[in-house]
Parts: C-alpha cells; structure tokens; sequence
C-alpha cells in the first residue's frame, strides 16, 4: 500500500512530504485508519532534540483521528467504518497497564519515543525501499494512513468533526486530565495554570468546567486573552511579585498549579503561590537540574510529574467530546489547520508561537 507521508530524514533537516510503502496489512489486534487529520505536538519537534535517541528516518505524528478502513480480525475491537481517536502506546499487561494506568507502562519510552514495537520494523519502508523506524507513539500519523494497535484507538461519534479530534489524544488529555484526574479538581478549588499553551489552555478550559478557580500565567498578551475568553484571570509571567500576587488572587493560595514551562524560575513561583497541602504537577521534561528555593516544599506541599494527565484515553476522551458539544470544552477554538504539505509551515508557526495547536490535514486525490 503506497501513500503521503511527512518524512523527518535527519535531526536538522525539514520534513518532506514523500510516497512511502505499508508493507503488510493489520495483524491480530491492530488497524488501519484513513487519517482525517492530525495535531502536531511539541514532542513531534522535541525529536530534534532528542540527542540521537529517536531513531531516524522516520514518520512522527501522534495526534491523529480518523476512519478505521481495515482491521487485523473479528475481535479487534474497532470496526471498519468507525470514526477514532489515537492515543499513545502501551503495552497492556505490565503491572500499571492492569491497574488503569497506561501512561504509566513500564514500556511507554520504547513503545512511544525510542522505537515502537520490535516486530514493526521494516513493514514501513519509502519508495526506494529504504527502511523508516517503527511506528511513533505507536502511530506515525503525520500521513494519510496509519496502522495503529486497536488499544491506541477510541470510538468517537461520527458526527463530530472528525478532522479537529487528534489533539485529544495527546496536547489536549494532557492538559484536562491534569485536572479531572491528576488534582480531581472540584467547584470551589483554585487552580494555577502556568503556560498558555495548548496544554495549559486544555487545562483552563477543564477548571472552568470543573468549577474551579483559575489563574493563568504566561508572558504572550494573545495567550492570556484566550485563556481570560476561556474563564482564567489573566497574569503576565513577568509581574513582580509573582506568587504573592497568585495568593491574593486565590484568597490565600492555589490548591493546586500546573506547570506546562519547565522554567525553574515559574516552577519555584507555583510552589510558592500554594496554599498549605497543595499540589503541583509538571508536565514539561526538565533538561537540567530544578534548584527549589527555601521553603518551597514544606506545609504539605508535594511536587509530582504528569504523563499523559494520568488519562485512560477510552474514558477521557469520550468525556471531553462530550463537555465539547454541550460548549464547555471549546478546544476547537485553539486549532489551526494546514494541509498535509504545509507541514513545515505549520512547525514554524508552533515554534514562534503564532499558533496554538496546529492540525495537518491530508489531502487526496477527487477530495
């Protein structure tokens, strides 16, 4: 099977957009989806920065949805026909896997970042036969066709604009799931958001869903306007006196903070504008040591790392479409979508900013 794929060939080079080959259908427990459209995330780009681990060259894409065409046997579980959303990979039988956290899976780095599933290589291959890695985050969908493990997949209804969805696979569960599942946010908590992006806007938009109070702090004037349309109160990164005034604001301290910067000056700040007991999660990866200042962990304070918001993507995703059509969870408002062969453009945009959530959509022949 022949289709477009976005290549990323070296660590330094530009996607090409180019023919490569499927070289085998769907096995047991996999399927084949016709991608609608797919969100590009800023772990699609970290690669570049990933000191040679991910193996190149390769098809990256991890926010795709679209319609399941072929499947690898009756008991698959999704049908061909039906309309899914893609989520990350995991292995299904590890000790967290079993206990309803797979984001947490003791294979999640191989699967999703350093190789995929060994028995995948080289169905994959370009036009001139030249092998591209194992599948990315068990998908590969910055292209017109995926072949993802049925586990990765979630039913959606049909009539959703299907081509908009990707995202809640990944950028947009991270940021909610933080708060319905990571804080189990309530009406009344207070919640400080760091980082307007399109994590942190997802995680907006859910307070605001959870009736929680919501701070949302970052240094891009356009991203605080969003995130005050979307319920926050808005507050510059660069204000003196960051935590205290986040304290003012949340009648003495945020319960909880969320961290979508990996800034150790902000994340020393969220400590700070905690309240006694309350929590902060990370999202970002830290690439150097975190100096905590002074105080910034006593009174019950904790400070954990979020994957993937501690989501079971069958569970969350149907929740967020659901908030989504009763006009609760606008994630809609944050796309902006490109054609498949844009897809260096639409990195540009993400990398300067000028774009909250980029979604690239294939095109076809007779579209």
């Amino acid at each position: 099977m022949r289709f477009g794929a976005a290549v990323l060939r070296s660590y330094e080079d530009r996607f090409a957009v180019e023919e490569v080959l499927l070289n085998a259908g769907p096995a047991e427990g996999e399927i084949l989806v016709r991608i609608s459209g797919c969100g590009m995330c800023r772990t699609d780009l970290a690669v570049r920065r990933s000191a040679g681990r991910t193996p190149l060259p390769a098809v990256l894409g991890h926010e795709g949805a679209g319609v399941v065409v072929e499947t690898g046997g009756q008991d698959t579980g999704p049908s061909v026909g039906d309309h899914v959303v893609l989520s990350f990979d995991s292995c299904g039988h590890c000790r967290n896997c079993m206990g309803a956290a797979p984001a947490y899976c003791d294979s999640f780095a191989s699967l999703n970042l350093f190789g995929g599933r060994k028995e995948n290589a080289a169905r994959f291959t370009d036009a001139a036969g030249g092998e591209l890695a194992p599948r990315w985050f068990g998908q590969s969908s910055f292209a017109e066709y995926a072949m993802v493990p049925a586990r990765n997949a979630v039913r959606v209804d049909p009539s959703l604009p299907l081509e908009l969805l990707g995202p809640l696979g990944c950028g947009f569960l991270t940021g909610a799931g933080a708060v319905f599942n990571s804080f189990g946010a309530c009406p009344g908590d207070s919640l400080a958001v760091f980082g307007a992006g399109a994590v942190g806007l997802a995680a907006v938009m859910a307070a605001l869903a959870a009736g929680a109070v919501t701070v949302a702090i970052d240094r891009h004037p356009e991203r605080l306007a969003l995130a005050e349309r979307f319920g926050a109160i808005p507050l510059n990164a660069v204000s003196t006196g960051l935590s205290d005034r986040i304290r003012q604001l949340t009648d003495g301290g945020a319960q909880y903070a969320l961290d979508t910067t990996g800034s150790a000056k902000l994340i020393n700040d969220a400590l700070q504008a905690l309240r006694p007991t309350g929590h902060l999660g990370l999202v970002a990866r830290l690439h150097t040591a975190l100096p905590l200042q002074p105080g910034s962990l006593d009174r019950g304070r904790t400070i954990s790392h979020i994957c993937e918001g501690d989501a079971v993507p069958g569970l969350l995703v149907p929740r967020l479409t659901a908030l989504w059509q009763a006009g609760r969870f606008p994630f809609d408002q944050l796309i902006r979508t490109y054609p498949l062969a844009d897809v260096n453009e639409a990195e540009r945009d993400c990398d300067a900013g000028r774009v909250v959530k980029p979604v690239l959509i294939p095109e076809r022949a007779g579209r």
